[in-house]
């Protein structure tokens, strides 16, 4: 089923290209686009995380293809302008990098330092400490590694045993639902004892992933870098009572505003779908002191005050495509429907 979900909307997207809406019929003030990991790409069949990567050489052909095409390439102090003010008349785009992981540092930095454009990338403070806990990505190499394999899920233990790709891959989205789905101390518990289990160092896994604060110094240095918030733990602050998601959020802008001597003015919801954060955490954000607020829920951000600056949408781009066409159709913004006003970019 999802991959005839993604079928029916690559061929979406290519009708909207070859019938020239996304070139005669843009609409909103911009874009924001969101990346997590660029690296070079890696073999295997089982990577459950790949529609999260994209490689540098894609990010080098989007970059000179967003010139080309003419878009403004903005930091999100001036998307929080451009979402305000009356609209000009040309578009933005804003790149966005969530995780702070060692990947952009290593494969998009040059990239991204080379062509000379802003971004913005939002950091959990935990894991450049040392203590966060890439939980995914633990889950990840004990079913790269298994063919059997057995956990805690709630009361019971459960017992799967995966032959091949499509039956690691199904478990993988299982699993990964089912840990979603738990408050932070019991996902804790259930990944520790599953890492346990199957000898997966998930405190090793976790930093080798993450960038340190060194490295988060070197690009905090460069002026065309904003460093934003992603909370310290990256939590789903939708299975945390408000307290502690206001603690989340307002520990993760203290930290970082420590670290880098500078006020943090941007937070990026951790996950950011519809399912991982609600209204409260909206007007949370607001209350912690910040001018924006990124989901990950697909959109683009109108002008004059029609987007809510603390529920902003953003185009998660989806490293299984590679196709400069699906990118000028996204980023046109004709395949969203309108955004709601104030308030209504959440559920």
């Amino acid at each position: 089923m999802a991959s005839e979900d993604r079928w029916l909307e690559r061929l979406r997207l290519e009708l909207a290209w070859f019938t020239g809406q996304a070139v005669l019929r843009s609409r909103g003030a911009g874009a924001i686009l969101r990346f997590q990991h660029v690296r070079p790409r890696r073999r295997g069949a089982f990577q459950p995380l790949r529609e999260n990567e994209i490689s540098p050489q894609f990010l080098d052909r989007a970059i000179r293809a967003l010139k080309r095409w003419q878009y403004d390439f903005l930091g999100m102090d001036d998307v929080c302008r451009r979402a305000v003010t009356l609209p000009e008349k040309r578009r933005f785009v804003a790149l966005t990098f969530d995780g702070a992981t060692k990947d952009l540092i290593s494969f998009a930095y040059p990239v991204l330092a080379r062509h000379a454009v802003p971004f913005t990338i939002y950091v959990p403070t935990a894991f450049p400490d040392g203590v966060g806990e890439a939980w995914w990505l633990g889950l990840e190499q004990v079913i790269a590694r298994e063919s059997r394999i057995s956990l805690m899920m709630g009361e019971r233990e459960q017992r799967f045993t995966v032959a091949g790709n499509a039956e690691k891959q199904a478990l993988f989205s299982f699993i990964e639902g089912w840990l979603r789905s738990l408050p932070p101390a019991d996902l804790s518990a259930a990944i520790a004892d599953l890492c346990t289990r199957y000898r997966i160092d998930l405190a090793a896994v976790s930093r080798e992933a993450s960038m340190d604060w060194e490295d988060l110094a070197k690009l905090a240095a460069d002026p065309l870098v904003t460093v934003g918030s992603a909370t310290v733990n990256y939590p789903v602050l939708a299975n945390m009572k408000d307290a502690a998601a206001l603690r989340e959020m307002t520990m993760g802008k203290a930290v970082a505003e420590a670290a880098f001597d500078r006020e943090i003015r941007h937070l990026a919801f951790p996950f950011g779908d519809r399912a991982s954060f609600r209204r409260s955490h909206v007007v949370m954000a607001e209350e912690a002191g910040f001018a924006s607020a990124v989901s990950t829920i697909p959109g683009i951000v109108d002008a004059e005050g029609r987007t809510n600056l603390r529920a902003l949408p953003r185009i998660s781009w989806d490293g299984r495509r590679r196709s400069l066409r699906m990118l000028r159709v996204l980023v046109s913004g004709i395949v969203f429907a309108p955004v709601k006003p104030t308030g209504g970019a959440t559920s």
